[in-house]
Parts: structure tokens; sequence; C-alpha cells
């Protein structure tokens, strides 16, 4: 059949054929896209008695087509209701908001720093850094894009926006945490490759390989995240009704595979691969400082390097992994056991444990991190140098120093000039 039913000329509406499927939609009252029709009739009507051949030709190819569409978008359908249509999701009003606030300025603020500083020393930054500045984005993204929606939705004592900002939360939060968990798992494989390879003189890590890295990890956790939306898997809200992410209640029966692989590729399997790698750090550098104790030698500092790296990676790591595993283990009673039993507040506090993880990477790069404590703290200088005129310089030198004393005093000074005022 070349002219389908609804195409719109003398010839068609003419024909035999055409004036029984109009004479049809005038009958029965509904066409193409429809909720009448059962099934949900993406494309057009078929005939529900038919009587020529034409007919019969029509409702075979209709079926068929049918086939390729229900798989490619009708399944779309049902995976965008995902919220309870009697009243909105928040089962009750949330009291502490505040927290959401809290997690959302502090991840906001520290992980800009750990971008702006990585920006200004970006000339001699190495390129396993890069990892570090990726895994600030991914938690960046996790607080500007979701962290608002949340907040905006509990002041309202509802969720706003209805199923599309549910599937767009939910979509969001668990690509980021899976760019999140991809990204320190590639960190932990990366050091140890550098710990092995310490004494090689070629370049372990290439620019070009650190960001080839960085590109997979956040093409690894757009792919997961698509999953729910192609059909294996579902978005949907959170029991306690406050943010929404994949809907571990709904996949008991449809989706238990996906819950089976999530576990075991991005929780288990990137935890076993996290422990390896560190417990091989840490036993290479205890038999590295046993050696130096034995000899009498002094400790290299680039093992005191390797040493700071390795505190740094283990925290952030162990932190990560502490913050989600309190979720995980919720979700995994919801789906094996039967998670009615649990009130919504037992829910909501692993959940607003799992909201910390964004936070806690700029505190420990500045607790462990020399190098970043000490840009932070330039930043600080110019930030309170601000107020100061500006240094005067000529065309041989531009560089200018500011400097601040115990009084308050801030003296700037440069090649050819210097002001001594009040900061």
């Amino acid at each position: 059949m070349k002219k389908a039913p609804g195409w719109r000329c003398a010839g068609w509406l003419a024909s035999g054929l055409g004036r029984v499927v109009f004479q049809h939609f005038t009958t029965y009252n509904y066409h193409a896209g429809d909720s009448g029709y059962p099934l949900r009739s993406w494309l057009l009507t078929p005939f529900p008695n038919p009587q020529t051949q034409a007919q019969l030709n029509y409702n075979e190819m209709h079926a068929r087509a049918r086939v390729v569409v229900e798989r490619s978008i009708g399944l779309f359908k049902s995976r965008w209701r995902c919220l309870d249509k009697s009243g909105g999701i928040l089962l009750y009003t949330p009291e502490k908001v505040c927290a959401i606030i809290r997690a959302s300025g502090l991840s906001i603020a520290g992980n800009m720093l750990v971008l702006v500083t990585s920006y200004r020393r970006s000339s001699s930054m190495k390129p396993p850094e890069l990892l570090s500045v990726n895994l600030a984005l991914t938690d960046l993204g996790a607080a500007v894009v979701t962290y608002p929606l949340a907040v905006v939705s509990a002041w309202n004592h509802r969720w706003l926006g209805g199923d599309a900002t549910c599937i767009y939360y939910g979509l969001l939060g668990f690509f980021f945490g899976m760019a999140s968990i991809m990204n320190l798992t590639v960190m932990a494989i990366v050091r140890l490759y550098i710990s092995v390879n310490q004494q090689s003189t070629r370049e372990r890590i290439s620019w070009r390989t650190a960001k080839a890295l960085c590109a997979w990890i956040w093409l690894y956790g757009l792919t997961w995240a698509l999953f729910p939306i192609m059909g294996w898997g579902r978005y949907g809200p959170e029991p306690f009704g406050l943010s929404c992410s994949l809907a571990w209640v709904w996949m008991k029966e449809d989706g238990f595979t996906f819950i089976v692989y999530v576990f075991v590729l991005n929780l288990v399997l990137p935890f076993l691969v996290i422990v390896f790698c560190y417990s091989g750090i840490s036993l290479k550098l205890y038999f590295a400082y046993r050696n130096s104790s034995i000899r009498g030698l002094q400790i290299s500092n680039i093992d005191k390097l390797h040493h700071r790296l390795l505190i740094i990676a283990v925290l952030i790591s162990a932190g990560f992994i502490i913050c989600w595993l309190p979720y995980g283990m919720v979700s995994l009673w919801y789906v094996l056991v039967d998670g009615a039993v649990l009130p919504p507040e037992v829910t909501l506090l692993p959940c607003m444990f799992a909201k910390s993880s964004t936070v806690y990477n700029p505190i420990i790069y500045y607790t462990f991190n020399k190098s970043f404590k000490r840009e932070v703290k330039h930043l600080g200088t110019l930030c309170t140098g601000a107020c100061c005129a500006p240094a005067a310089t000529d065309a041989t030198d531009n560089r200018h120093y500011v400097a601040r004393d115990q009084n308050g005093r801030c003296t700037v000074i440069s090649n050819t000039r210097f002001w001594d005022t009040n900061c």
C-alpha cells in the first residue's frame, strides 16, 4: 500500500478503502494516537471487522508496524507515567529542607574551588590530575542540576513538574552517580599503574589517554542512565517522596535483571577493584618504607608524595562507598524484602547521606593536599587584596605582589611603585 490512511489527497479520499477508513473514524470517534484503542494505538487505527482483502492487508501491515513502534516508543509511554496520580508523591511534609540547601551550597562552593584552582595551575598539572578535575565536575553537576529541584519541591510540599521532572531528576542523578563511581574506579587503576611503573623513564599516562578516560567515564554513565528510558529498568519517586531515582519497588518483577546488573557491575565490582588497587599500592609503599628503614636510608620525596596521594584517594573512595552503602542496602531491601515495613523517615536518611557525597571531596583536598590548600589561600589573598589600589606596571615587567600584615594593612608592590593602605 503506497498511500497510508490519512493521506490527504483527492485520490485517496475518493477510494473505497479511504471511504471505509473515514466512516470508521466517524463511527468510533477515535484515530491515530488516541487511547481508545487497546494497547495504545500508535500509527493509525486498524479495522475492527475487516471485510475485504484490502482491509485485511492493511490490518496486517498495521500490526507489523505497530510491533516495531511499540518496542521502540510504546514502552517509553509507561515509563513516563511514574508518579502517583492521587495527589503528588510527597508522603509527608519534609522538615529538614535546610540539610539539602547546606549540602548543595557546600558542594557547589567546594567543587568550584577545585575547578578554579585547577584552572590556575593548569600549566603545571599532570595528566592523571585530570581525573580529579573530572570527579569535581560530576559532583558539581549533581549539585547544580538536581538539588535545586528537590529543595523547591520540598518547600512546596509536593513534587513540581510531574512525570517529566521526575524522569529528569532520576536520569541525571543516576547519570552523575554512575560517572562518579566509574571515575573513582579509573582513578584507582591509574594510580596503581603509575605506582607499578614508577621507575619507568617514559611518560606513564599521556594527556591523550587521560582525556580519553574522562570521555569514556561520561559515556559509561550516560549509557546506564539511558537504559531505564529505553525500557530496561524504570525511574520513579523515592519511597519518602522527596526525590526521584530508580523505581526499586516497581522493578521487583519488571526489571529485576537491571537491578542485579547495576549492583554487580556498578557497586560490587568497582568496590573490589578499588580495594585491590589501593591494597597493592599500600603494600608497595610498605615495602619501600621498610627497605629504607632497614638500610638506614632517607625516604624519598616520591614515596612521600605517593603516600600522601594514597591517603587522599583512599579517603575519597571510602567516603563515597560509605555514603552510598546505606542507600544501596535500603534499595536492596525494597527489592528483595517487603519495603512497606520501612517508614519513610528510614528511607530518607540514607538518601540524605548519599547526597552528601558531593561535599566531602573538597574538604579532603584542602586537608591533605598542600598545593590545593596553598592555591585556596592564595585566592583568599587575592580576594582580600582586591580592595587595594591597582598596582602600577610598566612595559618591561607587569608583575605585582600583594602582602597583608597583622594590622590589616595591604601593600601592593610592583617594580616601580607601592601603595600602603587599609584593605
